[in-house]
């Protein structure tokens, strides 16, 4: 379960100051992917193991959905005045996105600082990049005090470099489905097993609402370790009102909660989800806190542009970005689909080369007018147009650039869509002047 990668990718995610210790980081280990803990345990021993003074830890395995339900825990917790830490992954535009230091975005001196610190402790031993980035996430986190912390897992669970906090205070489990087979297995069980990894013992868990074969994995993980589970569709149930807010219940009661700040209806599921976490660890919150679920916003996840490239549209036209990039986030995308048929849409896709282009370009491309292809310079990985055209059917278009595309649009009001790559998207945003915050 490792692959190796060609060193000069490196400088394709990280920039400036930080790459350039990166990249010795990575001269000292150069796969790109081995999943172990062997490795940063060792590395944390010398660290004076940062991972055991943390603020009370949320972990947040999954497929799709992770990042937006850590972004509404975090708008919750900071509704009602915590400050939070938050670890994530991937950036889209620098990785400082990666590390939210008590509610605040780390600056580049302090990570590159953070960084040269551990790259002299480690002292030449073999480890990996994200390891090295996750033990420099714990080292802020456990210098700076704050309320609570939340933790994204990179890749799997099990194996993932976050999963050597012992015990937080909730485990969440975000819709499992295909995505890195090579590392998590070819089968839904197989990846199910891995996410459920990172279940404790007698820690409660929640769940989001899954497929037949992930849902009969977590739930044995779940009792082999007599963690408490609580499933969306079983114990927790969340329905939006014909005025947008969301009734909502889990056993410990019913709740009425303001619609989503973030765009899309599955966002309601990622919503439900982060409120079940934090009732079921026991958190304590006030009734204001709620109000944050209303505030949430997280780039890339329906973001709609109005920047550089916006301006390139005919008056009255909206452009959206999207960073979902595998056959459920297409499904999940085409739902929301299904409510712009109020005028025409035109969808715009960039992919990675590893991703199952035509499982999600399938329930995308029927909403859409017109499909056209792209690659962009700068643009990790990027699925060459050819294969994008390919994957659907021979129903798109070569762009073969955003930049090329958006300008032969003409008519009346109508929609943008960007979509099919996280990696895409940090170049659209980069494009746009529109830069996370």
């Amino acid at each position: 379960m490792t692959t190796q990668a060609a060193p000069a990718r490196l400088s394709d995610e990280y920039e400036g100051r930080t790459g350039v210790v990166l990249t010795r980081v990575q001269a000292l280990y150069p796969k790109l992917i081995d999943l172990s803990l062997t490795r940063l345990h060792a590395l944390l021993d010398k660290l004076g193991n940062p991972e055991r003074a943390l603020p009370p830890v949320i972990h947040v395995a999954g497929t799709n959905g992770k990042g937006s339900t850590c972004a509404t825990l975090r708008a919750i917790a900071e509704a009602a005045g915590l400050r939070v830490h938050v670890m994530t992954s991937p950036h889209l535009v620098d990785v400082t996105e990666r590390f939210r230091v008590a509610g605040t975005l780390v600056t580049e001196e302090a990570l590159v600082a953070t960084l040269e610190e551990i790259e002299r402790i480690n002292n030449g031993a073999p480890i990996t990049v994200f390891e090295v980035l996750t033990a420099a996430g714990l080292l802020l986190f456990a210098r700076t005090p704050a309320d609570l912390t939340i933790l994204e897992v990179g890749l799997g669970g099990r194996l993932d470099a976050t999963n050597v906090v012992a015990r937080p205070i909730v485990c969440v489990i975000t819709p499992v489905d295909l995505d890195h087979q090579a590392f998590l297995g070819e089968t839904l069980g197989l990846i199910a097993a891995e996410k459920a990894g990172i279940i404790k013992p007698g820690v409660p868990v929640v769940c989001a609402l899954q497929h037949d074969e992930a849902r009969q994995v977590i739930e044995a993980q779940a009792a082999s370790c007599k963690a408490p589970l609580w499933e969306v569709g079983r114990d927790v149930t969340c329905d939006r009102d014909h005025d947008g807010t969301l009734t909502y219940q889990d056993p410990l009661g019913v709740l009425s909660l303001p619609a989503p700040g973030l765009k899309g209806v599955h966002q309601v599921a990622n919503a439900a989800l982060a409120v079940a976490a934090l009732r079921a660890s026991g958190f304590p919150l006030p009734d204001r806190a709620w109000a944050g679920i209303a505030q949430t916003q997280w780039p890339a996840r329906l973001q709609r542009l109005e920047g550089r490239l916006a301006a390139l549209l005919p008056a009255g036209w909206e452009l959206w970005l999207d960073g979902g990039h595998n056959p459920n986030a297409g499904e999940a995308l085409s739902a929301t689909l299904a409510d712009w048929s109020d005028r025409p849409l035109h969808v715009i896709v960039g992919m990675k080369q590893s991703k199952d282009a035509a499982g999600f370009l399938r329930p995308v491309q029927r909403h859409a007018t017109t499909l056209h292809a792209v690659a962009e310079e700068g643009q990790h990985l990027a699925l060459p147009v050819e294969a994008i055209i390919e994957a659907s059917g021979g129903h798109a278009v070569a762009g073969p650039t955003i930049a090329a595309v958006l300008p032969r649009f003409e008519g009346p009001p109508s929609r943008v869509l960007i979509c099919g790559s996280l990696y895409l998207a940090g170049v659209v945003l980069k494009q746009d002047g529109t830069l996370p915050r």
